[in-house]
């Protein structure tokens, strides 16, 4: 990977709608070169996809809320049902396996109060095994995610 390859994921992360023929200009190619390197980033797993960012609040789910999770067992089938669970869960939008305290860190967006305690009662803590939740609400986003 070179310094061209690297200006063309910078300006995608930027902006994933550019099409060839902008992202050729801003990264000083011509369209086929740049086109076949997009391409070959794509190929070789560098570039994974592209996505929209969309307005939480347009769409009811401006309430975001950061949990500590932690398990009461490491064994096989109490990871895999508890990841499951929650992959499967549309208000969470990250879940991340933690070395260490605590195993796992959840991020949910839900539209309110309510509805993230609804989410807490009905789908968190209906999983067997799960040995304490300490939920984080957000109060500003200063840096958000990608």
């Amino acid at each position: 990977m070179d310094v061209t390859d690297r200006a063309i994921i910078a300006e995608l992360e930027r902006d994933g709608r550019l099409t060839n023929v902008e992202l050729a200009q801003r990264v000083g190619l011509t369209t086929g070169p740049c086109l076949r390197r997009v391409q070959r980033l794509e190929a070789d797993g560098v570039l994974l996809g592209y996505r929209a960012v969309v307005d939480p609040v347009a769409m009811g789910r401006s309430f975001e809320v950061l949990l500590d999770l932690t398990l009461e067992a490491q064994d096989a089938e109490t990871v895999e049902f508890f990841e499951d669970m929650l992959t499967a869960a549309p208000e969470v939008v990250e879940l991340r396996r933690l070395f260490g305290n605590p195993d796992y860190f959840v991020r949910v967006a839900v539209a309110d109060l309510p509805a993230y305690e609804a989410f807490l009662s009905r789908r968190v803590m209906t999983i067997p095994r799960i040995k304490n939740v300490t939920s984080h609400f957000t109060m500003k986003t200063v840096k958000p995610g990608r």
